[in-house]
């Protein structure tokens, strides 16, 4: 049996589908050149390493302590931009928190607003490249962390461990062409093009111990 290997997922809408908040071209080199990357060198480990070709990204994640460098950068960069593209939506088709979303963090974190405000700063304290979480923990309760470069709360080598139900990539291709710097000003514009629908359904599978 040949191992399978891994594949750049399509985006679930066309590039530019989420101007103005995401131009497009950082759109198409976000997705069709770095996440690309990602995976072939990903692919390349598989080479080296057979077994991963028959293991789920979650399965890898939760191990990644086993491997070497490169399958943690590549198994967590193919991992997190997989997710990221799915918890983003044109104009129309976001949705809106859940009503079991919203009391949950309502309890959790002090409500939607101060969700939001603490998953920016850390997106913003986050030195560096990385990203910023809102996570379940393993005792069901909902929390804000970060991770340095493509690390996730999944992996055993995360200092917060948890599910992830909100990822946001922090890294400068992110947003770079349009917002320069300004890292604040990108978090800020992410929030309109937020799939909610998508989130609800992690919070739920989350809930769920799914």
């Amino acid at each position: 049996m040949t191992n399978p290997t891994f594949s750049l997922p399509a985006l679930p809408y066309a590039p530019e589908a989420l101007e103005p908040s995401i131009d497009t071209a950082t759109m198409n080199i976000h997705h069709g050149k770095h996440h690309q990357a990602y995976v072939d060198k990903l692919n390349e480990q598989v080479g080296k390493i057979p077994e991963l070709g028959d293991m789920s990204l979650e399965r890898m994640m939760a191990q990644i302590s086993k491997f070497p460098a490169p399958v943690r950068n590549n198994g967590g960069g193919h991992f997190n931009h997989s997710m990221f593209w799915t918890l983003m939506a044109p104009a129309g088709l976001c949705g809106a928190p859940s009503a079991e979303l919203t009391a949950k963090i309502t309890a959790d974190l002090g409500g939607l607003d101060a969700m939001k405000e603490a998953l920016n700063n850390a997106a913003i304290a986050r030195f560096g490249s990385g990203w910023s979480w809102l996570i379940m923990t393993a005792d069901k309760k909902l929390a804000i962390t970060s991770t340095p470069n493509q690390d996730n709360p999944l992996m055993d080598v995360a200092e917060t461990k948890g599910t992830p139900i909100i990822g946001v990539d922090v890294w400068e291709h992110a947003y770079y062409l349009k917002f320069q710097n300004k890292r604040a000003d990108y978090l800020k514009s992410w929030w309109s093009v937020a799939n909610w629908n998508a989130i609800n359904q992690r919070f739920t599978a989350a809930s769920a111990g799914k």
